[in-house]
Order: C-alpha cells, then structure tokens, then sequence
C-alpha cells in the first residue's frame, strides 16, 4: 500500500468516526426528556352569519296566511336597516337593548357583535325606560287599547276589551309579531312590536311603544329566547337610570290569548343578564 493510499484511507475513516459521533449527539439530544406538547391554536372569535342582501330581508313574504309586501328600502336611512354592527352596549349575549336616543334595537351577540334594527318610538316607548324581559311572545297578535287610548280616541271603542280587540291582521298597530314586556310578576303594558307604517322607523311618532318594520320583528321574534333580558336606556353606554314617573299610557291592555309563555316569571336580579 502506498503512502497515499494510506493517507487517504485513514482521512476517510476519521471522517466516518466523526460523522458517527455527531449523529450520536443529535441522536442524544432528540431521546431525553418528554416531547415537547403541540401548540394548540385559540378558539376562533364567534362571527355572526352574514344576513343576507336588503332586497331578500325586505322582500314581500306570505307569514301565517298574511302577504307581507315589500319595503322600500331605497326609501329608508340604510342605517336603520338590519345589519351587524360591533357592540356598543357592554351587555351579555343574548341581551336586547333599546337605545331611545339612536332609534336603535341591539341583540347582543357572541364575539363583541349585535344585530342592528332600526325603531320607530311612540310616546310610551320614548317615555319609558328600565330593565324588563321578553315574557310572552305573539304571533299577529290581537291588539286591545288600553281605556284611557279609548278615551282619547272614542273611534277605538270598536276594538276594546268589552268589545273583545282587534284581530291580527296588516293594520293592526302591533304587526306582525308582539314581544310583551314584565317586571317580575307584573306586565309592563309595553311591547316590542312589528308595524306596517314603515316610513316611520328612526322617528318619533305619537302612538306605539317600540317599533320595527314587520320583517324585523320577524326576524327578530325568532331569535328570542326564553326571558330574554330588555334594558331601555337613552343613551348606550351611559349609566342606566329609570325614569322618575311614567307618563305614557301603553298602547296596548294585556297579554292576548294564545301567546307563548317564555318560562316562569322571576324577580329581575343581575343572575339574569
């Protein structure tokens, strides 16, 4: 064997003996200890499934025997339209909120949203405020003015408790669904509600409580849950403070025949919300 034969030969074995260490280091590391537990990512943030095109939310529809028509919405602010908006109220999910300053209705959602509705308040709905829950529901409920409306607008007699209410129907002022509102044991007499006159959501108008277009109410009445909590507030984000006195005559007389019953009727506590 020559001189560099053996030269290369050994060069080649020490390269093999250090190539076999290395890999015995890095074999070493990889084997001690425990493996290292896999990162799991955060849950995803709640989003609200999207709503869909005003065209189709507002469409003319056929709702328990009753052909909605179609609202104009070209014709309406966009911003009282139906929408999902980030939360301004700080209220837990599930919550409604009725902002009488914006002519807003927020139904608080998962992940820091609320579906939007544009109101229409009438004197009752803009002169009251306080903590209240949804504890009946109503479809095409039938209406029965209060004897003091009756008073006022003798016109109304035909439709009074004694004379057995108004029927559902598209002139009735309570549209097309009624969400009727309590304080523990005692009805509020005053009422979320649908409403035909369209042109009046986002104003202030002389009768009603809180009203929304008809397809909202809808939308709306099946989302609600049982006692779903209500807060009246003037301003959102504001500290809530009840009215000193309620002036307002409700617009309506009592809970109708037929309507559902949320669930048993609770002392409002904070356990609620």
């Amino acid at each position: 064997m020559s001189d560099a034969s053996f030269r290369i030969s050994r060069r080649g074995f020490l390269n093999f003996t250090a190539l076999g260490a290395a890999s015995a280091a890095v074999s070493a590391c990889a084997t001690t200890g425990p493996a290292p537990a896999p990162i799991q990512p955060p849950p995803p943030t709640h989003v609200e499934p999207p709503l869909g095109d005003y065209e189709t939310m507002y469409g003319a529809m056929s709702d328990n025997g009753f052909d909605l028509p179609a609202i104009p919405v070209n014709k309406i602010d966009h911003k009282f339209l139906r929408q999902i908006v980030p939360d301004p109220t700080g209220q837990r999910p599930g919550t409604i909120v009725v902002d009488t300053t914006g002519h807003f209705l927020y139904l608080v959602r998962e992940g820091g949203q609320a579906i939007r509705y544009g109101v229409g308040l009438g004197r009752a709905g803009f002169e009251w405020s306080g903590d209240a829950v949804v504890q009946w529901k109503q479809k095409w409920p039938k209406w029965t003015p209060p004897d003091e409306m009756v008073a006022r607008q003798p016109e109304l007699t035909q439709y009074s408790a004694k004379n057995g209410g108004m029927p559902g129907g598209l002139k009735n002022p309570l549209g097309a669904r009624a969400l009727y509102l309590f304080q523990g044991n005692q009805d509020t007499l005053y009422r979320l509600h649908g409403s035909p006159e369209w042109w009046s959501i986002g104003k202030s108008v002389s009768s009603g409580c809180v009203r929304l277009i008809n397809q909202d109410i809808i939308d709306l009445y099946d989302r609600v849950p049982t006692k779903t909590p209500v807060v009246v507030t003037a301003n959102v984000g504001a500290p809530e403070e009840d009215m000193p006195e309620h002036k307002a005559i409700p617009i309506d007389n009592g809970v109708p025949t037929g309507s559902i019953l949320l669930g048993p009727v609770k002392q409002l506590t904070n356990e609620i919300f």
